[in-house]
């Protein structure tokens, strides 16, 4: 008999690869921070022996949750400018907000208090993308999670570097620290078309390849970003960026709410990623991000949640279901984006559009053991015909009882093990305080 780290029984498994499969009575084996098998829960009692064994006979266990788009930070703002256009949120709140507050201890407490929120809704890894990604890493590296941490450009400077050189230097130092870490990674992080100038592009575009980084950035977010891009740079801002080499498998296109068909092609030609933000984008009132479409050319379709700011949580389970319902009603069709699809844009998808699909996003044999929990036993899913669908339109965040990243147990029935919850709630509190005393 074989002896393991761990072995979880539950009563279903959906592995999410492959698609639409699901597993009753299974267990999920697990050595050395990776699965090593996945098998009836028979078999597996009778072939290995295990130093920790959960029986959790009314659950679901699938691979964690990816939050593809996130400003971690930016928790810290959760809910201090709500109901506004994008632009007059940013411009007069969020970024003087910003040049106030935001600096390496503002943004570990705001990190802190997203990954508690992320990984208690079943969120195992995030790509994210904000100042000080040095203080974000280091509460990242303490939690357990997983992430990617954006090395951010923009032409303007900010509490965290003067000029686009400071940034990519910054940037670089960071990718240089974290380059063999296991659960850390880097891309480059330029904030947007209208942010960002040519030349700029140009260099992280032969950067990127070089330090073989994806390159995360919001596009086509609102029409009047469209409309800005053309009157000052003649074209919209998508052709810019392909006149400048920006299209190709490295790019992660967030919000992409404003597509012409003739701007689907190109992407899809070019195996651009696109990351979904449905709740923040519905929130702004900035577009709708064309996703049956999308999805009919065989791009590669995942979600994100944005950041608190203008969300205002950190909710996968949300933003699955308000994926799928938002999809049917741009398409005009009940059959677009059915549950299977919104679950495996919230994993699969987004592994591969951070180049992790041979590690982490589904539960097979040699990935990481990034895995949750989820209690199915409760009034809100009940009857029971189809687990999928009930995780994507029935379930929601607070029914995530345990959490794993590389085997390692980081929510253990709703409770964090890494990290402190008073702690990470004091502090938010006490900079709760500070901004509201300024904003007065």
């Amino acid at each position: 008999m074989q002896t393991v780290d761990l072995i979880i029984n539950a009563r279903w498994l959906v592995p999410v690869m492959p698609s639409q499969q699901v597993l009753e009575d299974h267990a999920i084996v697990i050595k050395d921070s990776r699965i090593v098998a996945l098998m009836p829960r028979l078999e597996a009692k009778q072939q290995y022996q295990a130093d920790t064994v959960h029986d959790l006979n009314q659950h679901c266990l699938l691979p964690g949750l990816i939050n593809n788009h996130a400003h971690s930070a930016m928790s810290l703002f959760r809910g201090l400018a709500d109901d506004l256009p994008l632009m007059t949120w940013l411009n007069e709140h969020i970024w003087p907000a910003e040049g106030r507050f935001v600096g390496d201890r503002f943004v570990e407490a705001g990190s802190a208090l997203a990954v508690a929120e992320m990984l208690r809704g079943g969120t195992t890894c995030v790509n994210d993308m904000y100042f000080f990604p040095e203080a974000t890493a280091r509460v990242i590296d303490k939690s357990g999670m997983r992430a990617s941490l954006g090395m951010l450009v923009i032409e303007f400077p900010s509490n965290w570097a003067a000029s686009v050189d400071e940034y990519l230097h910054k940037g670089h130092q960071l990718h240089d620290h974290y380059r063999h870490h296991p659960r850390i990674s880097t891309s480059y992080a330029p904030h947007a078309p209208y942010t960002v100038a040519d030349k700029t592009f140009e260099r992280l575009a032969v950067n990127a390849e070089e330090m073989d980084v994806s390159i995360h950035m919001h596009i086509h977010e609102t029409a009047a970003e469209v409309s800005q891009s053309v009157e000052e740079f003649g074209v919209r801002p998508l052709e810019r960026l392909k006149q400048l080499g920006l299209l190709s498998p490295r790019l992660q296109a967030v919000h992409m709410t404003q597509l012409t068909p003739e701007e689907i092609g190109w992407c899809s030609e070019a195996g651009t990623h696109i990351i979904h933000c449905p709740e923040s984008n519905l929130k702004l009132a900035s577009g709708f991000c064309p996703v049956a479409e999308l999805s009919r050319h065989d791009i590669n379709v995942s979600i994100g949640t944005d950041g608190a700011a203008s969300n205002n949580d950190l909710d996968m389970f949300a933003e699955m279901r308000q994926t799928a319902l938002l999809a049917k009603a741009v398409a005009q069709d009940p059959g677009s984006v059915p549950a299977h699809q919104a679950l495996e844009m919230a994993t699969i998808n987004a592994a591969r559009s951070l180049g992790l699909e041979k590690d982490i996003g589904s539960l097979e044999v040699g990935k990481y053991a990034d895995l949750i929990a989820v209690s199915m036993d409760s009034v809100e899913t009940q009857p029971f015909y189809d687990v999928v669908s009930q995780l994507v339109y029935a379930t929601g965040r607070d029914k995530v009882t345990d959490v794993w990243v590389s085997g390692k147990q980081l929510l253990k029935q709703r409770q964090l093990t890494t990290l402190d919850e008073r702690k990470v709630i004091a502090d938010s509190q006490q900079w709760s305080r500070k901004i509201q005393q300024a904003e007065k």
